[in-house]
């Protein structure tokens, strides 16, 4: 995943990570980002249903650019359906996601609106990405 995020040019300004080992060794496997983002391991993200999470993205600095956010589900699947709203169905890979959110998988998303006024329903998929997607070579994840 980490080769698929520098092809597609994905380095978030800031990364918020669940503060579990598994989450930071991912986060290991990630780096290094084109541009050092400000990293913050967050206990908050260990096991947070979807509606916190939505609440620490409303909370990111509005300089912020993009954010990356490594934690755990059922919260991770349950924020990209909610992010979705109604789109969930409307294209292949919407479909996908609401299918089940994989260990190591990957949603994109384009926010219209500043943090702050993060809404279910605010997202656009951009991109969702499963690592049974990727070649053989990048499906080293940690133990």
């Amino acid at each position: 995943m980490a080769q698929v995020m520098r092809e597609l040019r994905l380095s978030p300004d800031i990364v918020l990570v669940s503060s579990a080992r598994r989450t930071l060794q991912t986060l290991e496997a990630l780096a290094p980002f084109e541009d050092g983002p400000l990293v913050e391991p967050m206990d908050d993200v260990y096991l947070a249903p979807w509606q916190r999470l939505l609440d620490l993205l409303r909370n990111v600095p509005q300089t912020a650019r993009s954010v990356l956010l490594i934690g755990h589900n059922p919260g991770l699947h349950d924020l990209g359906l909610a992010l979705l709203g109604a789109a969930a169905t409307t294209t292949a890979e919407a479909r996908r996601l609401a299918e089940g959110y994989p260990t190591g998988a990957l949603a994109e998303f384009s926010i219209a609106s500043p943090w702050q006024q993060l809404e279910a329903g605010g997202g656009r998929l951009v991109r969702f990405l499963a690592p049974r997607d990727l070649p053989a070579a990048e499906l080293e994840l940690p133990a």
